[in-house]
């Protein structure tokens, strides 16, 4: 059951966090911009990426298959995040939340290797 609530909790927060990335928000794209160096597709590419990984991390409930697609896909999106933001001289304090929702995401698929 935990682990169920871990995975929607993660889900939540990466869609969250890519529905402005998704809709192509205008100040979302300006931070990428300014902040990363990147651009308007990236951003857009991200946020996709991030959608379709939540959605398959909130589908955990029917298998496992389902964790380990969405943990992979929003982990290759965290990484590099995490990686952009000490790029970007943000520190530990800037990549705080990418960290921590990597960390769980971890800890959420060394759980579905479990037999």
């Amino acid at each position: 059951m935990l682990k169920h609530i871990s995975n929607g909790y993660v889900a939540k927060e990466i869609l969250n966090s890519s529905l402005p990335k998704v809709k192509n928000d205008d100040q979302t794209a300006h931070q990428f911009k300014e902040g990363f160096n990147l651009s308007r597709n990236v951003m857009r590419l991200v946020g996709l990426f991030e959608l379709i990984g939540s959605i398959f991390l909130f589908m955990s409930v029917f298998g496992r298959k389902f964790v380990q697609i969405g943990t992979i896909m929003i982990n290759i999106i965290l990484g590099g995040a995490i990686f952009k933001h000490f790029e970007a001289g943000h520190g530990l304090k800037g990549s705080k939340s990418a960290l921590k929702l990597f960390g769980l995401n971890i800890l959420n698929f060394i759980e579905t290797l479990r037999k």
